[in-house]
C-alpha cells in the first residue's frame, strides 16, 4: 500500500515545528523507500549552526552504532564461505581469552575476583550481544569502570583494535555468556575477527567485499578526502532544552584516518549511502549475503526467545522495549502489539548514538533512513514519532 503524500508533509512539519525550530535537533534528513522507489527525501534545518550549513542530501553524519548491522553483515559473509560457524567458541581465534573469567568482586584498581563461565563465550554471544562484555558508558558495574579506565571502545581514542582486545583479555565478564543480554563492545571484537578470518585489515574486507560493490564511496572510517565540508556538526543538549557543539566538523576526529578501527560505532555515511546497505539486504540486489543467512540473523536469537527487556542489563534507550528482540546485528519486532507502536513483525531496525535510526520492513516493502546529529540518541522521543507518523500514511 503506497504512502500518502499529505501525511509524509505532515512529518516534515512536525519535525520542523517541534524540532527544528525551537532548536532541539540542528538538522535532519528523512528518506524513505518502498518498494524499491524512493518516496520522500526531505532535508530540514542546518548541518551547521555555527556556519549556517544546510543540511543537504549528500551531508555526511556519525552513524556510530548503524555501523554494527554493517559488521554483522560482514562477519557473515566469512560464515557463508565456510570460514567460521556461529557455535565457535571466540578463544579460538582469541587464544589469549580463553580463561576469561567472570566478575564476582574488586575493582580495576584493587584487582578483581572472578569465577569460571558455565559455558564458553562463542561467534553466537558476540552477534547477539549475550557476551559479557559492556560498554564504559553503561556506569552501572565495576567492570564498566574498568573500560572507561582502559577507554575501551572509545572511539576517539589513540589506541588500536589490537590494544583493545589485548585489554579486554584483562577484565573479567560482566556475566556468564548467554545468560543475559548487555549491550557491548562485542560488535568491535567481531571487527577483529574479520580481520584475523579473512586475513586482511577490517576496513579493507569491508570496502572490497560491502563498499565498492554498493558503490558507497561516502562511507568509511574517516571523511573521504576532499569532503571535509560536508560533515556535520554534532550536538549534545542543554539544560534549556536547545543544543550546543559537541564535535565541530572543522576539527573533529573523523576527519581523518583513525587509529582504532571500530565496528560497533566507527562509521561515517550518507542517507543515500546507508539506504543503498539497507535495501540490499531487503531485496538482495545487489547480494552481500543470501536470502537464508538474512532470515537466520533477522530472528530472536535471545535465549528463550524473550524479549530485550526480559534478558537486558543495559541502561540505553534501544533497550527499552517490549516486543522486541535481538537476533544477529539488529534488534527485530517479536510482538508488535506489545510494542504499543504501529509496526509489523519481523521488520528489524538499529540506530546510532547521535539519533540516526533506521528500519526495514519487509512486509510494505519499506525502508527508512532518519539522520541527525543529538548526542545521546535517548534526548528526544523522535525515534518511535517517527515510525508511528511513518506507518499512519500508509
Amino acid at each position: 500500500m503506497p504512502l500518502n503524500a499529505n501525511r509524509l508533509a505532515a512529518i516534515d512539519a512536525f519535525i520542523q515545528k517541534h524540532y527544528i525550530d525551537p532548536r532541539r535537533l540542528a538538522g535532519t534528513q528523512l528518506l524513505i523507500a518502498q518498494g524499491g522507489a524512493t518516496v520522500h527525501n526531505r532535508c530540514l534545518g542546518q548541518a551547521s549552526a555555527e556556519t549556517a550549513t544546510p543540511w543537504a542530501p549528500d551531508t555526511i553524519t556519525r552513524i556510530y552504532s548503524m555501523t554494527k548491522p554493517v559488521t554483522s553483515v560482514a562477519f557473515m559473509m566469512l560464515v557463508e564461505d565456510g570460514l567460521v560457524s556461529l557455535d565457535d567458541p571466540v578463544h579460538r581465534y582469541i587464544p589469549a581469552w580463553k580463561d576469561l573469567g567472570v566478575f564476582v568482586a574488586g575493582t580495576h584498581r584493587t584487582g578483581f575476583q572472578t569465577r569460571r563461565p558455565d559455558r564458553p563465550m562463542t561467534i553466537l554471544d558476540l552477534l547477539r550481544h549475550t557476551s559479557g562484555l559492556t560498554y564504559g558508558f553503561q556506569l552501572r558495574s565495576n567492570v564498566d569502570a574498568a573500560y572507561r579506565a582502559a577507554k575501551i571502545g572509545e572511539i576517539e581514542k589513540a589506541g588500536t583494535l589490537a590494544d583493545m582486545i589485548d585489554a579486554l583479555g584483562k577484565i573479567p565478564l560482566e556475566f556468564s555468556p548467554g545468560t543475559a543480554w548487555n549491550y557491548s563492545v562485542s560488535t568491535d571484537v567481531l571487527g577483529w575477527l574479520i580481520q584475523v578470518i579473512a586475513g586482511e585489515p577490517f576496513e579493507s574486507f569491508l570496502a572490497r567485499r560491502i563498499f565498492d560493490p554498493l558503490g558507497m564511496a561516502d562511507t568509511g572510517f574517516s571523511v573521504p578526502a576532499g569532503q571535509g565540508a560536508r560533515l556535520a556538526a554534532c550536538y549534545q543538549p542543554t539544560q534549556a532544552g536547545t543544543i550546543a557543539l559537541q564535535d565541530d566538523p572543522a576539527t573533529s576526529s573523523f576527519q581523518s584516518p583513525p587509529a582504532f578501527i571500530s565496528g560497533g560505532g566507527g562509521l561515517v555515511s550518507t542517507a543515500a549511502d546507508y539506504l543503498t546497505f539497507a535495501e540490499a539486504l531487503r531485496t538482495g540486489t545487489p547480494r552481500l549475503i543470501g536470502r537464508k543467512t538474512l532470515e537466520l540473523m533477522t530472528a530472536n536469537h535471545l535465549p528463550g526467545q524473550v524479549d530485550l527487556p526480559a534478558l537486558s542489563q543495559s541502561l540505553f534507550s534501544e533497550a527499552a522495549y517490549d516486543g522486541v528482540g535481538f537476533g544477529l546485528g539488529f534488534a527485530r519486532t517479536t510482538h508488535v502489539a506489545k510494542t504499543g507502536v504501529a509496526g509489523n513483525d519481523g521488520d528489524y531496525f538499529w540506530g546510532g548514538a547521535a539519533s540516526t535510526f533506521f528500519w526495514i520492513d519487509p512486509t510494505e516493502e519499506l525502508t527508512v533512513i532518519f539522520l541527525t546529529q543529538l548526542i545521546p540518541s535517548s534526548t528526544w522521543p523522535i525515534r518511535r514519532q517517527l515510525r508511528t507518523m511513518i506507518y499512519a500514511a500508509l
